[in-house]
């Protein structure tokens, strides 16, 4: 409900203001819904593609030396044989 007030409220601003102009109009309702978009997405705290990527880097560094890891450990338990 306080949502839909704000876009109202916005709307009833622009009216007052002496827009009448559909494009006006239209270049002030996308420019409060981009207001309203980077809000959100500042509050999520999102990461630039620049981040995600070296982070995707991490981590399949991280991946490869956990499968060495692996391996080695595979290698060791593989060498010991029982003796009778």
């Amino acid at each position: 409900m306080s949502k839909s007030k704000f876009v109202i409220d916005k709307l009833a601003k622009l009216f007052e203001q002496g827009l009448v102009s559909y494009k006006d109009l239209s270049n002030e309702i996308l420019n409060i819904l981009r207001s309203k978009r980077d809000e959100i997405i500042f509050r999520m705290q999102l990461t630039s593609k620049e981040e995600t990527d070296i982070l995707n880097k991490r981590i399949e560094i991280l991946e490869k030396k956990i499968d060495k890891l692996e391996k080695k450990n595979n290698l060791k338990k593989s060498k010991r044989v029982k003796k009778s």
